[in-house]
């Protein structure tokens, strides 16, 4: 059986977050901050909003994107502004939405992006920001959606405490076997886009198999993955089960997710059942691209792995019985 948990190592120093890009990104984000404040404070809308992390970048779960793709970090605003007991008067998901496009505008040579759910700011480069925007309701977390949704009940920082938790059950293998199913669906995204990096957190959280090996646990985590959604794919919030994460899939692409994660775990399986690392690595390559390494044959390495486990095995066959 082949051992790639030393490749996996390899592969996980190339995709997990750089201090050096993580402090680029903190310094955009807090200068994006620094202006939504600033233009509430001008315009009388006190008090200004707070912000807090979510997503990939909250979980410790973001990832080095491919080459000419953009880092995306996601930061909630906050709203302070408005009436905490009663939404009688609140302004529409599409009027806070323009509060934070005007904030942020001119800041970046690209105009900001007033999307469905979030306003995006584009930096030059390789990143962009996305502010979901947010505001309190009887201690319920809304979240400002453009269109028929409008405001709706949402809160991304009870997901992130989830996640954690499970980290802290299951150990920090959980977060690299989310950073490998990331990088796993931005490598196969080329024969179109595959869920969202919060559907993947939860049916890898869901479906975990923990291995001292990284390999093995990926390729169990993936087999137990399509295994739960080969007949019915359908994952919702794990804080809040009334939300239907799949609903926005259409057919085509819950059908293409659930091909992609049924070939991942057959060619997983191959490759922990391969005889030869070399072989196995290569067969991980084809799924996850050239950041993954391979591994060169080795025949004397090879024998004398062969000759170790035969020895073992010869061990126990001739050790004495002993009673209990």
């Amino acid at each position: 059986m082949a051992d790639c948990h030393k490749q996996f190592g390899e592969f996980h120093g190339k995709i997990e977050l750089i201090d050096s890009s993580r402090s680029k990104l903190e310094q955009g984000r807090n200068a994006i901050r620094d202006l939504i404040r600033a233009d509430f404070k001008e315009k009388g809308r006190t008090p200004v909003p707070s912000f807090e992390e979510q997503g990939s970048w909250a979980m410790g779960t973001i990832i080095n994107p491919l080459p000419g793709e953009e880092f995306d970090l996601d930061d909630g605003v906050y709203l302070q502004n408005l009436d905490k007991k009663s939404k009688a008067d609140w302004p529409t998901a599409e009027t806070v939405h323009s509060w934070i496009v005007d904030a942020v505008d001119g800041h970046t040579k690209t105009p900001p992006v007033d999307k469905r759910t979030c306003v995006r700011v584009v930096y030059a480069g390789d990143y962009h920001i996305d502010l979901p925007i947010y505001a309190d309701l009887n201690g319920t977390n809304m979240h400002a959606v453009k269109g028929e949704t409008g405001w709706h009940f949402s809160d991304p920082v009870e997901i992130t405490k989830w996640f954690k938790e499970a980290v802290k059950t299951n150990g920090k293998q959980l977060q690299r076997t989310v950073r490998y199913f990331k990088a796993w669906a931005d490598f196969n995204a080329k024969d179109g886009k595959l869920p969202s990096g919060l559907i993947l957190t939860v049916l890898a959280v869901q479906n975990f198999r923990a291995n001292e090996r990284d390999d093995k646990c990926f390729a169990d985590t993936a087999r137990a993955i399509h295994n739960s959604i080969s007949a019915v794919f359908h994952v919702v919030n794990p804080k809040d089960a009334s939300e239907e994460l799949t609903a926005r899939l259409d057919a085509d692409q819950k059908k293409r997710f659930q091909d992609a994660i049924a070939n991942l775990a057959t060619e997983g399986q191959k490759a922990v059942d391969a005889e030869k690392t070399s072989e196995a690595s290569k067969i991980w390559k084809k799924r996850f691209g050239d950041r993954f390494p391979t591994v060169e044959d080795n025949p004397e390495a090879e024998q004398k792995k062969k000759d170790a486990e035969r020895l073992a095995s010869a061990y126990v066959s001739t050790k004495p019985w002993m009673p209990l």
